[in-house]
């Protein structure tokens, strides 16, 4: 078997970027309560990992880490790690991705929120769902949930924290997601259709914001101040209810400009019009394509949507260890820290310290 091109001399860097409790967590989460065929957590990641971007079988990922002595392993026995690895992935993909220091941009901390889909053989429209947020001034990922075709597109799947600015398309401009987005003190700026989303003036009075559109010129934006009504929770959006039964009122700005085709656009936004204008928001909203660009660059270099099986048992091992190899490249890509010649990740050697300790200290 001719050996893959797995980059085999950048492990030890590669190592320095995931959790250094990694063998506490593989045992924790029961995805290594045995070193049989594997000696540590660090090497089950690292077949892992190989299995996920290499396109190889299982029995030929095997045979790879017995040559390079990595693990000594078959291929059913990989097949069963990685099928009780899923918890331990997924919370290796969190840790990682919760290490990468946001950046600000523009005075906003910018998050970019959407899914795509990922198939495998089969006539199945859609079998998994990657539900992910993006830092778009850097272009990496910050947050992935993977669910089945059952789960929607909702902002209340994501979390954010006070002062952040979320940006999504019309799947998102939904009231409960607006509400959820404001209950975490952080503002949104999305895409909507006016006329699947209730809204009202500020005396809280039923407006038709489609009526409006005449008053939306060539170039340029108009704005309304609205208020969105939240329905209670046993209803659902799309079905009628009682505007006097909203649990709560959410102060918005919807914003009006029409392409160059003449189609109007609405842009929905919760920030005040004293920290961003008309004109600022509808350039904010372009920000989200960077999202886009991110699927993209996942299905065309590391293929994410070429899924080896459709529903087997390691699909979302499969999946979880691309992703994590994906958050581990674009902290390979970026410094470490300003001016780091490095480029990864500097840990002290626990038995160093150990042999420092044991030191006697002079006067």
């Amino acid at each position: 078997m001719q050996t893959p091109a797995l980059h085999e001399e950048d492990w030890e860097y590669v190592r320095t970027l995931l959790p250094a409790d990694l063998e506490e967590s593989a045992r924790r989460t029961s995805a290594l309560l045995r070193c049989r065929n594997i000696p540590d957590a660090a090497s089950f990641m690292r077949v892992a990992l190989a299995y996920a971007v290499s396109d190889l079988s299982l029995k030929d990922v095997a045979a790879w880490a017995s040559a390079l002595q990595v693990a000594q392993i078959t291929g059913p026995g990989l097949f069963y790690r990685l099928r009780e690895a899923e918890q331990w992935l997924e919370q290796v993909l969190g840790q990682v991705l919760s290490e990468q220091v946001p950046l600000a941009a523009g005075g906003f901390r910018l998050r970019v929120v959407d899914a795509t889909v990922i198939n495998g053989p089969g006539q199945k429209a859609v079998q998994w769902r990657a539900h992910v947020s993006i830092n778009p001034t850097t272009g990496s990922i910050r947050a992935v949930e993977l669910t089945d075709d059952s789960g929607g597109e909702k902002l209340s799947r994501h979390r954010f924290g006070a002062g952040d600015v979320v940006l999504g398309d019309r799947g998102y401009a939904t009231a409960r997601g607006v509400y959820a987005v404001r209950q975490e003190e952080a503002h949104v700026v999305v895409r909507f259709n006016p006329a699947t989303l209730r809204t009202c003036d500020e005396k809280r009075r039923r407006i038709y914001l489609a009526e409006k559109e005449t008053e939306v010129l060539k170039v340029g934006a108009v704005e309304f101040k609205i208020t969105i009504p939240i329905p209670p929770d046993p209803t659902r959006s799309h079905k009628p209810w009682d505007s006097a039964k909203a649990i709560a009122w959410i102060p918005a700005r919807a914003i009006a400009a029409r392409t160059r085709t003449g189609e109007v656009t609405w842009v929905l936004t919760t920030l005040p019009s004293k920290q961003m204008p008309a004109i600022g928001i509808l350039g904010l909203y372009r920000v989200r394509w960077q999202i886009e660009l991110l699927f993209k660059r996942l299905k065309s270099l590391l293929h994410l949507d070429a899924l080896p099986s459709r529903e087997g048992p390691t699909a979302k091992s499969w999946m979880l260890a691309r992703l994590i190899a994906a958050a581990l490249a674009q902290r390979l890509v970026q410094p470490a820290g300003p001016l780091s010649p490095w480029g990864y990740v500097l840990r002290g050697n626990p038995q160093a310290s150990e042999r420092e300790e044991e030191q006697p200290t002079h006067a």
